[in-house]
């Protein structure tokens, strides 16, 4: 018990920044060893659990356990309610303008749009900016119709959404800025941001009215405002709008990087991805892709918060207590590779699929682009991989808790 046993010679306030550096550093020896012995670790920020059961029955019981976390960074929208009338509708119609239908012809455009790019760049590329960043924020502008921005501006909106949202909550330590500078460069990308949609959905309300059809999805958000047979009107419209741009871009940056890394570490992992990314069939290296996000997810756990005094791991030696107002972290990285739930987790098996992952959340919250990233994030990764003898550097974090920076030869 190497790893509980320094966390018990601790102090209580040195234990969790501990723990968060083996997360970093070597995180699959540290959840073996707590999902055999102490499964719900109770800390003074939070309690982490690490079984697969326990993260099940945290992330479906968004009843019990809420996100109520996400209320401070996000307001009003509907991501940051749970069982809400409002949350329902407005993810029945983001999903509806989704078009899963066209799904083919995205992965084909990223794939095109990733390949442009490459070439371009003649043999050596700065990927974080041009690729993985760059090819979603360029998704966005194509398929979301958020035109009329540059790109610069399109990924600070997003970015400082994302860097506050999901890692700077109470219990994180940024390194790349301080908890109020994250706050205030935020706030500072929505009011650019929401000017932005405001002249861009009053260009789009002024073209339907002259005639003209609703091709995008910022026109169709319009449209379906205006029907009068929905509780949604324009600011609605313009907040999810505001919504399509701040869930594509990092996260889906993120997992490329991540898969990218785990699929060129090894050299007979590389050797068949590679063949898997030359086959005729474009989905031939999905599961390649998504078993690498098992070894290397962009979120490695999901947090909430207790809405009652409850009981984890409940029937079973471990139970454990867990007061209403705790913060718990769903260690979904760890439940990943339980054995109880994952035969033979050790072993890198494409064959898996995304059936029994996390990779794209779990329950009421679970990614609203699901079935999108899952076709495009294989697709850039495709290309990387049928480049000539890809070379690749460090990646560089700069502090933080994304990649920002990853240099490429081929």
């Amino acid at each position: 018990m190497s790893y509980l046993a320094e966390l018990d010679t601790l102090s209580e306030a040195d234990r969790w920044p501990r723990i968060r550096q083996w997360m970093q550093s070597e995180p699959l020896a540290l959840y073996a060893e707590l999902r055999e012995h102490r499964p719900v670790l109770m800390l003074p920020e939070l309690a982490l659990v690490t079984r697969h059961s326990d993260c099940v029955d945290i992330l479906a019981r968004h009843d019990l356990f809420s996100v109520a976390p996400y209320a401070p960074k996000q307001g009003e929208y509907w991501m940051a309610q749970d069982d809400t009338a409002r949350h329902w509708r407005e993810k029945s119609i983001m999903r509806a303008i989704l078009d899963h239908e066209l799904i083919p012809e995205m992965r084909s455009w990223v794939e095109e749009e990733t390949t442009r790019r490459l070439d371009a760049a003649g043999g050596s590329i700065e990927a974080v900016a041009e690729i993985t960043r760059g090819v979603p924020i360029a998704f966005v502008q194509h398929w979301f119709g958020l035109t009329g921005a540059s790109a610069e501006e399109l990924f600070e909106w997003s970015y400082w959404n994302q860097m506050d949202a999901f890692w700077n909550q109470p219990f994180d330590d940024p390194g790349f800025a301080t908890p109020d500078d994250i706050v205030r460069k935020r706030d500072a990308a929505n009011d650019a941001m929401r000017t932005y949609l405001v002249g861009l959905v009053t260009q789009r309300a002024a073209a339907l009215k002259g005639g003209a059809p609703a091709e995008d999805m910022v026109s169709r958000l319009l449209v379906l405002s205006g029907c009068g047979a929905l509780r949604f009107d324009v600011p609605l419209a313009v907040l999810n709008a505001g919504g399509l741009l701040i869930g594509a871009v990092e996260t889906t940056s993120h997992a490329v990087v991540n898969a990218l890394v785990v699929l060129t570490s090894c050299a007979e992992r590389k050797a068949e991805a590679v063949a898997a990314a030359s086959a005729a069939d474009p989905a031939a290296l999905d599961g390649h892709v998504y078993e690498a996000l098992r070894f290397k997810p962009a979120f490695p756990y999901f947090f909430r918060t207790a809405e009652a005094d409850t009981i984890l791991a409940a029937g079973t030696k471990d139970a454990t207590p867990v007061p209403k107002g705790k913060m718990v972290l769903a260690v979904t990285h760890s439940a990943m590779f339980d054995p109880a739930a994952v035969a033979e987790p050790e072993r890198f098996e494409p064959g898996r699929g995304l059936r029994g992952t996390f990779t794209f959340g779990y329950g009421l919250h679970e990614c609203l682009g699901r079935a999108i990233g899952a076709a495009i994030i294989p697709a850039i990764a495709r290309r990387a991989l049928m480049l000539d003898n890809l070379q690749t550097g460090p990646v560089d974090y700069r502090n933080g808790p994304v990649p920002e920076a990853w240099s490429w030869r081929w």
